[in-house]
């Protein structure tokens, strides 16, 4: 096993009474060609509204606006979204068009319509929720900018019915690790932060974000283990590894018997 000894994780399990999970890299995996497919429909979408762009210029505006709108949301912690990299891209190629500008929802909207085709559930992931649902309150917490996209997502996967409570953070307005995310999932579940564990693969929002706020974090680390790509676009932080006091696990079975559910 990969976590720490069964005593001291049978005390970080004694009286949990709500499960909270990471969407990205914890539940579900994106196929590494999502992005381009994404970049590709995006462009084809603003090129049906009538824009004229040579699509290199636009990739390279895009790629540059969405770095320095997504490290401004690190920093700050409040979400960004799609639709301002869009426009500050096409701004910078002296087209200028608001971000609220209904050409630029429809390609939002196309961009994400790719990661419908190129998500898979981890595996186990259906059978370890339906174990868990009737004993405890489940929630979902994502750092997502276009919520839709993720209740679309979930919707097409079979598995919104598993959860009490769908938070993202393109719809809450600010992203983990900040603290007002987890407080809202606790809201939204129920149950005091205390009694409620958090499972999530990336270490700074995931991890150490909810073991801050007080919750329990529970490491999921099958991306790494497997050597799979992360969601593209996204990179992991690389902050020290946790040590025992976090238990770590590298597939649904091995969190079932950390709960006891096998």
């Amino acid at each position: 096993m990969l976590f720490s000894s069964h005593s001291y994780n049978q005390r970080i399990m004694d009286n949990v009474k709500a499960i909270g999970f990471d969407l990205f890299n914890t539940l579900i995996t994106a196929d590494p060609k999502a992005l381009g497919e994404a970049l590709r429909r995006l462009i084809g979408s603003l090129t049906e509204s009538g824009l004229l762009l040579d699509w290199d210029s636009f990739k390279q505006a895009y790629r540059e606006a969405a770095f320095r709108f997504i490290n401004e949301a690190h920093s700050t912690g409040k979400e960004t979204h799609n639709r301002f990299w869009i426009s500050t891209a096409l701004t910078s190629l002296n087209q200028a068009i608001p971000p609220d500008d209904p050409c630029i929802s429809k390609a939002v909207e196309a961009y994400f319509s790719a990661f419908f085709d190129y998500c898979r559930p981890v595996p186990g992931t259906r059978e370890m929720l339906a174990k868990l649902k009737g004993t405890y309150r489940l929630g979902l917490l994502s750092n997502f900018t276009h919520a839709p996209a993720i209740k679309n997502l979930m919707e097409r996967m079979g598995l919104t019915p598993y959860f009490q409570a769908l938070l993202v953070s393109g719809e809450i307005g600010f992203r983990k690790p900040h603290p007002m995310v987890f407080e809202l999932l606790a809201e939204k579940l129920g149950i005091e932060k205390h009694y409620i564990l958090y499972v999530g693969d990336d270490l700074e929002p995931d991890v150490f974000g909810a073991r801050q706020a007080g919750l329990r974090p529970v490491w999921m680390t099958y991306v790494r283990d497997h050597n799979l790509p992360i969601f593209p676009g996204y990179q992991l932080s690389q902050d020290e590894i946790p040590g025992n006091e976090v238990p770590r696990v590298t597939d649904w079975d091995e969190f079932l018997s950390l709960l006891g559910k096998t």
